[in-house]
Order: C-alpha cells, then sequence, then structure tokens
C-alpha cells in the first residue's frame, strides 16, 4: 500500500517503522530537514521537507493515488485539517492522531464530519491498557481476540512460583484450559512446545479464556482482585483518561501533580477523585499521602528518566502493582532488567492501532487477518485469521498438520463455542483462528503451513 505520514515526531517515526517493516510504500512529511535525514537513512523512505497541512507538499508526495494518509503532528487541529484537505485530494483513507480530551466525546462526529476511516488517540489507548492490567494486577500486559472472549496475559515467573521447572507437558496438572503461547527468556523468545521447561524470571504469555486465566492465576497463588487504592504520580493526559477509568470501576484514585493550573483542571473535570498539588519526588509526601498503602502506583511524568526512578522507589517501599510510562525507546533495554513493573510505551500502542487498521484494509486484496497483536515488542505477534472455504488447513487433525517454525495455534472460535485446541481437533471453515507465531508478515493462515516443494 501507498502510505503518507504526516509529522515525523515519535509517534509519526515509529508508525513508519511499523509499516515499513511490514512491507508498505511509505513517504513521510515534516518541516524538520534534520528528523527527516534520520529517519529516511534508518528506514530507507520517501523524506519529504515542508509543510504536510498544505495541498502542495501533499501533492509532491503523491496523496491522489495515496491508499491511506495519517496525520500524526502535535497539533490535533492540523491533523484534522491535513486530512480533510488530503480527503478532498484523493487519498482513499485517511488517519488522524487526536489527543485532546476535549475532543473525545465529541470524536464520532469529527470523524463523520471529516470522512476519517479512524482517530488514534495514543494517550487514551495506552490508559485503556493501563486500566485493563489495573484490573488483573497478576499480568503486565492483556490483549484480547475474538470479542474479549479470548486473552493473552504477560505473567512474569518469581522465584517461588509453582510453574518454574516444570516442563508444559505438565500445565494439566492445575486443571485450568490455558496455553502457554511465548516465552520471553533475556533476549530471546521461544514459541514453546511441551517439552519446554520454565524457569524463573520468564516472561509468558499466557491465552485462555478470561475466567479460566482466572482460575490458573488463582491456582498459582497469584493475585486475582483488581486494585481499589491507585496513585498516579503525573497529571498528564494518560493519568487523566486511566483516572476516569478507574474512578468509573470504583477505584479510589490520588493524582499527584506539580502544576497547580493542572491540578485545578484535573479537579474540575475529575469530582471522584483527589488530586494532590505536590512533586512527585518528594519522599515525604508521597509517605504522607500513603505510598506504602496502595495497591497500585502509575508513574506517568512527562521524563522518562523521573518516572523510572518514582516506580523503583515504589517497588521498594510498598507491594504496590506498579506501572511506568516510557516515552522514549532508547530505555527498553534498560528497564528490561529493573523492578519497574508493566512498562507501556503510548506510542507502541498507538502504532498497533494503525497497523491492525492496515491489516483490515488489505483484507480486500487477498489477506484474511481480522485481528493482530505484536505480544513480544516486534519478535512475536498474535493474529486472528478468519477461515474461508478452500484453506488448505481445513479438516485436517492439527498434529498431522506441518506447520512452519515458529507457529503456534493458539485458539479457535466456532460458532457460540471458544476451545484451546489439541493434537486431534481440526480447522473448519467460519472458524477464528488465534496463531501466536515469531515470523513476520503472515497475510493468510494458509502462510503457516510448510511451502509445497
Amino acid at each position: 500500500m501507498r502510505i503518507i505520514i504526516v509529522g515525523d515526531g515519535k509517534v509519526g517515526s515509529t508508525f513508519a517503522q511499523r509499516l515499513s517493516k511490514a512491507g508498505h510504500d511509505v513517504t513521510i512529511i515534516d518541516k524538520r530537514a534534520t528528523a527527516l535525514q534520520h529517519t529516511s537513512e534508518s528506514l530507507d523512505i520517501m523524506a519529504i521537507e515542508g509543510n504536510g497541512t498544505t495541498l502542495e507538499i501533499q501533492r509532491e508526495a503523491g496523496v491522489e493515488q495515496a491508499d491511506l494518509l495519517i496525520a500524526a503532528t502535535n497539533t490535533d487541529e492540523q491533523n484534522l485539517l491535513t486530512c480533510l484537505i488530503a480527503k478532498r485530494a484523493g487519498a482513499k483513507h485517511t488517519i488522524a492522531r487526536v489527543r485532546s480530551p476535549e475532543y473525545v466525546k465529541e470524536i464520532s462526529l469529527i470523524q463523520e464530519d471529516l470522512g476519517l476511516s479512524l482517530t488514534i488517540n495514543p494517550e487514551l489507548a495506552c490508559a485503556t491498557e493501563m486500566a485493563r492490567v489495573l484490573r488483573f494486577p497478576s499480568a503486565v500486559k492483556i490483549d484480547t481476540f475474538t470479542g474479549g472472549r479470548v486473552e493473552i496475559l504477560k505473567h512474569c515467573l518469581s522465584p517461588n512460583s509453582p510453574l518454574v521447572g516444570i516442563p508444559l507437558s505438565e500445565l494439566s496438572r492445575f486443571k485450568a484450559r490455558v496455553l502457554i503461547c511465548a516465552v520471553e527468556r533475556g533476549k530471546e523468545v521461544f514459541i514453546p512446545n511441551g517439552s519446554f521447561q520454565l524457569a524463573a524470571g520468564d516472561r509468558i504469555s499466557i491465552m485462555a479464556q478470561p475466567r479460566d486465566a482466572f482460575l490458573f492465576f488463582r491456582k498459582i497463588g497469584a493475585p486475582t482482585s483488581p486494585v481499589r487504592q491507585i496513585m498516579l504520580l503525573g497529571g498528564g493526559r494518560i493519568a487523566y483518561y486511566l483516572a476516569a477509568q478507574m474512578a468509573d470501576f470504583g477505584a479510589n484514585v490520588k493524582i499527584i501533580e506539580q502544576d497547580y493550573a493542572v491540578c485545578r483542571t484535573l479537579a474540575e473535570a475529575l469530582p471522584n477523585v483527589t488530586i494532590i498539588h505536590g512533586d512527585g519526588t518528594d519522599h515525604q509526601l508521597l509517605s504522607q499521602e500513603g505510598m506504602e498503602d496502595m495497591d497500585a502506583v502509575a508513574t506517568l511524568t512527562g521524563l522518562d528518566e523521573q518516572n523510572i526512578l518514582m516506580s523503583l522507589y515504589a517497588s521498594q517501599v510498598s507491594k504496590a502493582k506498579i506501572i511506568t510510562k516510557i516515552t522514549r525507546d532508547s530505555f527498553e533495554d534498560i528497564v528490561e532488567n529493573m523492578d519497574v513493573g508493566s512498562v507501556f510505551y503510548p506510542r507502541y500502542i498507538a502504532a498497533e492501532a494503525v497497523v491492525r487498521y492496515v491489516r483490515a484494509m488489505a483484507n480486500s486484496t487477498g489477506s484474511n487477518v481480522e485481528t493482530l497483536y505484536s505480544i513480544v515488542g516486534d519478535k512475536a505477534e498474535a493474529l486472528e485469521f478468519r477461515v474461508s472455504q478452500g484453506s488448505r488447513v481445513c479438516g485436517v487433525p492439527l498434529q498431522d498438520l506441518r506447520t512452519r517454525p515458529g507457529i503456534l495455534i493458539g485458539s479457535i472460535h466456532r460458532g457460540a463455542r471458544v476451545f484451546i485446541p489439541r493434537g486431534q481437533d481440526t480447522i473448519e471453515v467460519g472458524d477464528s483462528v488465534v496463531v501466536v507465531t515469531t515470523l513476520p508478515n503472515l497475510n493468510d493462515l494458509d502462510d503457516i503451513l510448510e511451502r509445497r516443494r
């Protein structure tokens, strides 16, 4: 697909990286020559210097032939105007990055009136994922499939976990219908088989229906109750969205923010949330406000270094579920080995949403991918396929399917039934099948099979 991205900031460059890697023809536009040079050299994509809001620059980028234009500048209004012009100029689809809470309630009207295909709010999307984890604190990340009927939950194994040292073939002893579909060990990622033995420190991805996941975590002694006492350090957009969601869920939320004007705005917008004007790095203040007794602490300031330090401190003085927001990917390798809880990268979450939309667009040209999530960065992904007539996987017992290395069939949705398949089960036309893989760019369920010679 021909895709134009307007805005070469953190979010725009991440979009470009993911879409270019997926094999799309990407052009990026920005006013800053230095940013463009770095992106074009590192990704080998077309870069155009100029104002992406103007018709002249969009035409230079080939907007008339574009399948998709994504407006990802730091200004909502500029993004909306860019998409409006692109749509009038001939772009088939447009996506706008819209961040302001003021637009959230009207976003459906804006989308319809401007002919937008999709709006992306990285902060809201990030807050929603954080809220999902806070409702199930044993997981560090949760992705959903088949309309929420199947989940992939990421869990870190502690040294005293009963799963440590056992091969996956013995998982049945816990009498829970779950599947461990991926294991991260250091920098390595495994799609495990029955003989794979788990170790302390492994980050395991578990596929299950929500109730089965709950029972499994309870049987291995992991916490299953949603958090009720939450402290948020930093009062930005993510904090606003997260506080609103958790307050609606019945949690007691406390936000500590250093900027008095921001505190006043939050107090007016969130009447059911306690707003504290103060410095989130002040240990005395944190103690006074009861950090030691919190069920969860989320560090959400605009400074990655500050978030990391505050998360480390919170993990030392409390038993709280820790959430850390990170903006720059340069910290990815550093925080991997730190006790900073669940780490969220807003721009990666937004990029996943865009990639899923582009995959959905491709359905009309041969792809049957319905849902996609990166479950281990860019090393493994989970894809949901709709099984079409004539697929070579149909009717063959899974134990007899000659699948490529790095493939695991995780779940099958058939009619009203969702199940974790066994070797004797088959895939049938009309099923929705979730596949976990380390292979890139799978577009059809038949791609999981070894190629015919």
